[in-house]
């Protein structure tokens, strides 16, 4: 509304102080120059909302303007809906009229040479590449600058989106291994306290009740280092491993554990497991125990364990826990077993989190991971957990 009431104002003007385009003898003189003004003027109106109407009707209107004395401001408004025209008009359209003006620009002056063979009806031509290719050109370089920076703008947004995208999967990647973490190291020592502190209330004995708080203390304290250096896994993650945090008590974190220290944890599990009439057993059938196996795939094989030791406190059966690793060139095995069915005494309740979080562990590596009853070839029903870890190739060098 501005662009044409200025071009219409500044028209008016024009022909107030009688400047006209055309200074020789024309059908139509005097105020007929207002009326393709006054068109041209209502056509900028609709410039962004109906370019391809404007380009046709003001291409109509300046032929009409050619048989009056003519204006500058209509000239100026026909380039202005021109430009518009190609900024704001379709895809194919932008593409189209350049090569249209360009061509016009070029037929004009041949057309009017062969017409009137004179030299200066060149000058035609080169007003009609003025007043309609110049404008078109100009509007499709700021509409491919444009749509240029429009493209890097939703390219940026893209790059944002996929960064945090990204940036939220690891961390939930990372809290559900620092939650696999954290049941894996502390829930073995709160079972055996509550079993323990579950049989030192039922039994009104002195001997048993000392022993169970022994036991209690014993997991309770180790529960608290275990604890205390995930925390300190936590805080120091990233750090050179230095003189540590302060809850770190001045050392880096834990190594994390191997299979060398099974012995250790099943004697632990004997302990804990003595008064429910559990006993533990390890059958290692590897070839070579002390070759060393992928870093991963040993901390996998460790916390399977010892979550399949945790739930057979829990839930197990009076009898013997057998633990079995086999391991080739390609897979390692790890077989849990413990005698399923009800057990006498107290038992500590179960959330089915171990299970998940190895079943988790085993997915991470592209293992396979079973657990249930099995009934063996003598009838009897025993509870198995069989998880086959994928060995890498050369991991004895890793």
């Amino acid at each position: 509304m501005l662009i044409a009431a200025a071009g219409l104002l500044g028209g008016l003007v024009l022909w107030a102080v009688g400047l006209h385009t055309i200074q020789d003898s024309r059908p139509l003189t005097g105020a007929w120059a207002l009326l393709p003004m006054g068109v041209m003027a209502g056509l900028e109106t609709l410039r962004r909302t109906a370019p391809r109407t404007t380009v046709v009707v003001g291409t109509l209107t300046l032929v009409a303007d050619q048989f009056t004395s003519g204006s500058l401001a209509t000239v100026l408004m026909f380039t202005d809906i021109m430009y518009a025209a190609v900024l704001y008009g379709t895809p194919a359209a932008a593409r189209r009229i350049p090569w249209t003006t360009a061509l016009v620009t070029v037929a004009v002056p041949i057309g009017l040479v062969s017409w009137i063979p004179r030299t200066d009806v060149l000058l035609v031509g080169v007003f009609t590449g003025l007043i309609s290719f110049g404008p078109a050109t100009t509007g499709a370089l700021v509409r491919n600058h444009r749509d240029a920076a429009e493209a890097a703008r939703l390219r940026a947004e893209q790059t944002a989106l996929l960064a945090e995208m990204d940036r939220r999967q690891a961390v939930l990647a990372e809290r559900a291994r620092m939650a696999r973490e954290l049941h894996d190291m502390v829930a073995n020592h709160l079972s055996a306290i509550a079993i323990h502190s579950t049989a030192a209330l039922s039994l009104d004995d002195e001997a048993t009740t000392r022993d169970a708080l022994s036991v209690i203390r014993e997991n309770s304290v180790e529960g608290l280092a275990e604890m205390r250096r995930l925390i300190g896994l936590l805080r120091d993650s990233g750090s050179d491993g230095g003189a540590g945090g302060g809850a770190g008590g001045g050392t880096g974190p834990a190594a994390a554990p191997t299979l060398r220290a099974l012995d250790t944890l099943l004697a632990q599990a004997r302990t804990n497991g003595a008064s429910s009439g559990l006993g533990f057993a390890l059958d290692d059938l590897r070839q070579d125990n002390a070759l060393a196996l992928p870093t991963p795939v040993e901390l996998a094989a460790y916390r399977i364990v010892q979550e399949s030791l945790t739930n057979a406190l829990k839930h197990a059966a009076p009898g013997t826990v057998t633990v079995r690793l086999a391991c080739t060139a390609e897979v390692l095995t790890v077989r849990v077993s413990s005698p399923f069915g009800d057990r006498p005494g107290p038992r500590a309740p179960g959330s089915g989190a171990g299970l998940i979080g190895m079943r988790e562990r085993v997915a991470l590596l592209d293992g396979e991971f079973d657990a249930g009853p099995v009934t063996t070839g003598d009838g009897t029903t025993i509870w198995l957990v069989r998880a086959e870890l994928p060995v890498a190739e050369g991991s004895g060098t890793a």
